[in-house]
């Protein structure tokens, strides 16, 4: 896990995670074990040798709950992260919010 830097930095791969609050956190945290789950339910599908419906509704269900957190990371950085945490001018925190934007989508598809 990168080491937390000042808020001065303008890497955003070391840029500090304020819009993490404890709170947050735990959200993403059960967002993440409910997919977890998800996945481990694939493994024992493929393993059992079930149907491809099957396994296919299920895939769909976990490809969308990792889409909500994606979704869910992305709102509180777009929300609070672009003014406290990255540096820069106006126009680079724009060009990385593009490119944070642009993975997000990409990532969907």
């Amino acid at each position: 896990m990168p080491k937390a830097t000042k808020a001065t930095n303008t890497s955003p791969k070391n840029a500090l995670l304020s819009y993490l609050d404890p709170e947050a956190k735990k959200r993403l945290r059960n967002r993440l074990a409910r997919i977890e789950g998800q996945i481990r339910a694939l493994k024992g599908m493929v393993d059992e040798g079930r149907c491809a419906d099957d396994i296919l509704v299920q895939a769909a269900a976990a490809r969308g709950a990792l889409g909500q957190f994606i979704a869910r990371v992305l709102e509180g950085h777009l929300a609070d992260c672009v003014e406290t945490c990255m540096g820069g001018s106006e126009r680079e925190r724009t060009e990385r919010l593009a490119k944070a934007v642009s993975l997000a989508l990409k990532l969907g598809n």
